[in-house]
């Protein structure tokens, strides 16, 4: 039986049912949150909540929640996940826009942290993470982009989570993605190139398929 992390607990892949794998359940900004009254809380998980049972009565059964480092609000999803009863995969890594901690830092010092919400559980939650995300955009890879994404290529292959990617596909940063993976050792079939459907180029969209990974077709109707 194939099992993945999810905040309920490992669930066997054969109920995953219906999913969609690139949604975020809510994106917050800490330093904002917790030194500012913009938001109430309770207000903001009834608005997920129903808009997760209306996925759910069109038929999805799993979503995947690429929220990652400080925007992710675990408490938050597990909540959702009580009233709704969504089968919910959260994710693990570091968007583009690195933080002030990771700057000063190894990939491997990341490739850690990464390992330890997939393996023991993020932060105090006991949710254990089930993909890593990482993310390249319009501005490219630079070194701290690129730390990130060895970062995740070391953790994927100490634990064999699949990853997933934000990417800028005008720029077809995917393909670079694609290098800096192969560099590292990754199966690129365990890979997703996300917002591959920004782009219309079917030569590139083949060329990131013909390599192997899947592609996100992930931001219809945004």
């Amino acid at each position: 039986m194939a099992v993945v992390n999810s905040v309920s607990g490992p669930l066997d892949t054969a109920d995953l049912g219906f999913t969609l794998m690139h949604e975020h359940i809510i994106v917050q900004s800490p330093g904002v949150t917790s030194n500012f009254p913009v938001w109430d809380r309770e207000q903001e998980i009834e608005t997920a909540v129903g808009k997760v049972d209306d996925v759910m009565a069109r038929g999805v059964k799993t979503l995947v929640d690429l929220t990652v480092g400080d925007w992710r609000d675990i408490p938050f999803v597990q909540e959702v996940v009580r009233r709704t009863g969504m089968q919910i995969i959260v994710a693990t890594g570091i968007y583009y826009d690195v933080p002030r901690y990771f700057k000063g830092r190894t990939a491997d010092h990341a490739a850690e942290l990464f390992v330890r919400d997939i393996r023991e559980g993020i932060v105090n939650t006991g949710v254990r993470a089930g993909i890593i995300k990482c993310a390249a955009d319009e501005a490219g890879i630079d070194a701290q982009v690129e730390k990130m994404l060895r970062a995740a290529a070391r953790a994927h292959r100490a634990t064999g989570v699949p990853i997933s990617t934000h990417t800028h596909a005008a720029s077809q940063v995917g393909l670079k993605q694609q290098d800096i993976f192969e560099q590292e050792g990754v199966d690129l079939g365990r890979v997703i190139i996300g917002h591959s459907g920004d782009s219309d180029d079917i030569n590139f969209l083949r060329r990131l398929v013909d390599r192997g990974s899947y592609i996100g077709m992930d931001r219809f109707g945004l």
